[in-house]
């Protein structure tokens, strides 16, 4: 069948809309009919060259829409469902899937831009065209391995669905999996784009206590406080670790670093109080290194940790984050700056980079 789709042939050139040749579903595959797919900076890492992965190749990678179409062996999903895309699609069989830490799933030995098999479902001309994150949901349809397409209630809008499954999962699911904080905790979030949005509500949701926002945009600051922040800083404007340490008399319980940057990073490990914890969930370029002076580790017994996706359990969470939202507990409408359409793409790329949104959505027909 064809699909159209924003394909990337090389680093730093705008996303080209074409007609791809996308093949039928194998053993184990979903064919989805996509309804929407979030403008994400991670996609973004990718299109500016500070990740390296073969091109060229299909983006996209936080998705929603409805299973067309199974192939042989599918037993967990059915034509009409409507899902979330996982871009962590898991094996279910190797020690940290069966321990409950599907996101760090080693048990599928081909690289994550192909399918479990090996290889992919995207062509041109003859050529291959690889999948993100074995997701690649910048197109009209996609194939995806089951466990990369999660049922979910049907009254869920798929234009706020598909950002369950990055910003949302991400964000709240530091707050909540990773770190589970305390009610009554002190947190700063550095990064107040849609994934650090997520990880403000996830702290207002878990009871905490102060939550400051750290930003250098004022609108991004703004955004914080509708999602719950009961301070910001702005970066820009002076020392913000120190203004940080003098509005909590010492540091704060809990940081989430939501930029992936080594400034930041460096900077949220300076805001923890001692004993507290930097948690680090934003996604860097793959050749940065952050520093910390090796004896302020045992002597304050700060902790760093990473958060990757959120510690999801896809098929556990991304249900509960939607009855979250269709029970007014959960903040996703107000995270929606703009849509696009699919023609637009790179449009909405211009916005996200220069900070104007908080979050987009491009919705397809």
């Amino acid at each position: 069948m064809e699909t159209r789709a924003a394909v990337l042939y090389e680093p730093n050139q705008p996303l080209e809309i074409e007609t791809l040749q996308l093949d039928e579903p194998k053993e184990g595959e979903v064919l989805v009919r996509m309804a929407a797919a979030g403008v994400c900076y991670s996609d973004y890492h990718v299109m500016i060259g500070e990740w390296t992965m073969p091109l060229p190749m299909v983006l996209g990678h936080e998705g929603a829409g409805v299973v067309e179409k199974v192939g042989p062996g599918v037993t967990r999903s059915k034509p009409g469902d409507h899902v979330i895309l996982n871009f962590r699609p898991n094996c279910g069989h190797c020690h940290h899937c069966v321990v409950g830490r599907p996101v760090l799933c080693d048990g599928v030995e081909t690289p994550r831009f192909m399918m479990f098999d090996g290889t992919v479902r995207l062509h041109r001309n003859g050529q291959d065209v690889h999948h993100m994150t074995r997701t690649a949901c910048f197109s009209e349809y996609a194939v995806v391995p089951e466990s990369g397409a999660v049922p979910v209630r049907r009254d869920m809008p798929l234009d706020r669905a598909c950002l369950v499954g990055c910003a949302v999962m991400t964000g709240v699911g530091a707050v909540t999996n990773t770190a589970r904080i305390e009610a009554g905790s002190s947190v700063v979030v550095i990064g107040c784009g849609g994934v650090g949005l997520n990880a403000v509500q996830g702290a207002m949701l878990a009871g905490a206590d102060r939550i400051i926002g750290v930003d250098l945009l004022d609108n991004k600051l703004e955004y914080a406080r509708e999602f719950g922040a009961t301070d910001v800083v702005n970066a820009g404007n002076g020392d913000a670790v120190a203004r940080v340490v003098e509005m909590t008399g010492g540091g704060v319980d809990y940081v989430f670093e939501a930029i992936g940057n080594t400034h930041t990073i460096e900077q949220g490990y300076e805001m923890c109080r001692p004993g507290g914890t930097l948690v680090v969930v934003g996604m860097a370029p793959e050749t940065d290194d952050f520093k910390v002076n090796a004896l302020s580790l045992p002597r304050t017994e700060k902790a760093i940790v990473g958060s990757w996706y959120g510690s999801a359990r896809p098929w556990v969470d991304l249900p509960k984050l939607a009855d979250l939202y269709m029970n007014g507990k959960l903040k996703i409408d107000e995270m929606i700056s703009r849509t696009y359409r699919l023609d637009e793409i790179n449009t909405a790329y211009d916005a996200l980079a220069t900070g104007e949104v908080a979050r987009s959505v491009l919705v397809f027909d």
